[in-house]
Parts: C-alpha cells; sequence; structure tokens
C-alpha cells in the first residue's frame, strides 16, 4: 500500500499533476465545453462523480482480476465500466435537465472516451493506492479537472467582451490561455516531494 498522506494525494491530483494541464488528458471536453461558466461547472461535476464511480469499481476490479489471476483484462473491464456509468449520468442529466443535456451536447456522451478518466483508473492502480486513496485521488482528479474548465470559461468569457485582432480570436485565443493556464500550473511542481 502506498503511504502518502490523503491530503498530498489530493493536492498532487488537483493541482501538481493535474490531468488537463500537467497530462494533457481531457483535452476534448476542456476545449468544447469551456465556452460558458455554469456549462463548465456542470461539466466539471459530471466528470467528477464519473472519475468517483470509476474508481471506487477500478479499485474492485484490479482487486478481483489480481485475485482470479487475470490483470490483462484491467483495461477491458475499466472501458465498460467508464462506460455504463456515463451512460447512467446521461440519462439522468436528460431526464432531470434538458437543458443541461442539450448543452453539453455531444461532450456529454464523450466523458466515455474522455483520457481523463481511463487515466485515473490506471494511475490509482499502478500507484497502488488503497481504496481510500483511490477515492481521495478521483476526488482531487475530478476538482483539477473542474478548476481547470472553469478558470479557461472564466477567461473565455472575459474575453468575449475585449477587443481582439482577428487573427487570435476563437480557436487561437483559446489554445493561447490553455498554454498560459498550463505553465501556471507548472510552478505547483514546486509542492511535490
Amino acid at each position: 500500500m502506498h503511504s502518502e498522506s490523503l491530503w498530498s494525494i489530493f493536492v498532487d491530483a488537483c493541482l501538481i499533476n493535474n490531468f488537463v494541464l500537467a497530462y494533457f488528458l481531457g483535452i476534448c471536453p476542456f476545449l468544447g465545453v469551456s465556452g460558458k461558466l455554469a456549462t463548465a461547472a456542470r461539466m466539471g461535476g459530471a466528470v467528477t462523480f464519473v472519475m468517483l464511480i470509476t474508481s471506487v469499481c477500478a479499485y474492485g476490479i484490479h482487486a478481483v482480476l489480481l485475485w482470479i489471476d487475470a490483470p490483462y483484462l484491467q483495461l477491458i473491464a475499466f472501458i465498460a465500466v467508464i462506460a455504463s456509468t456515463v451512460q447512467l449520468v446521461e440519462m439522468f442529466i436528460k431526464k432531470t435537465s434538458p437543458t443541461l443535456f442539450r448543452a453539453l451536447g455531444i461532450f456529454l456522451p464523450l466523458i466515455t472516451t474522455n483520457c481523463a478518466i481511463l487515466g485515473l483508473a490506471l494511475f490509482q492502480t499502478n500507484r497502488g493506492y488503497g481504496f481510500v486513496q483511490s477515492l481521495v485521488f478521483a476526488l482531487g482528479a475530478g476538482a483539477g479537472f473542474t478548476l481547470a474548465l472553469l478558470l479557461i470559461a472564466g477567461l473565455r468569457e472575459k474575453l468575449e467582451l475585449a477587443t481582439l485582432p482577428d487573427i487570435v480570436r476563437g480557436t487561437a485565443i483559446t489554445l493561447i490561455l490553455a498554454g498560459l493556464l498550463s505553465l501556471c500550473f507548472m510552478g505547483f511542481a514546486g509542492l511535490g516531494g
């Protein structure tokens, strides 16, 4: 079992090794859903929920697969769990908030192929985290993902009011902002041990 403190696991996943800004995982929803703060916050919540469920399931699946000596099935099992969880979240959001469902559009089912979620399952098993550590890691990764979405969404909303040269409007300025945010998050690397 890994002997890191829970707080250091959370801070590592949220800030130091942020899945979006340090590992560049989950870029599709990061760029696609970050136009408005409200949509970004809800997408961050959905991804965090899927990360938590995936973390719990990945811990159990990993233990069972080691017990039956079939660790080679790990990747397939993780993908099946992620796809099932996303389908449940999608049905729940469609039923409870059709407006949010339309706002998230294609990016909601794309959580299934979000490499940040699969990365979470693989990272936690490779690091040998216990059950509680896995939950804290998932919460930290989800909080970091949500933080990255909210930061870029806030910046993009502010830029709608700014006068920009035609050459950097739209995708260009979004990619420039994403790069600058990534550089800013590199400053947290000094927090790691």
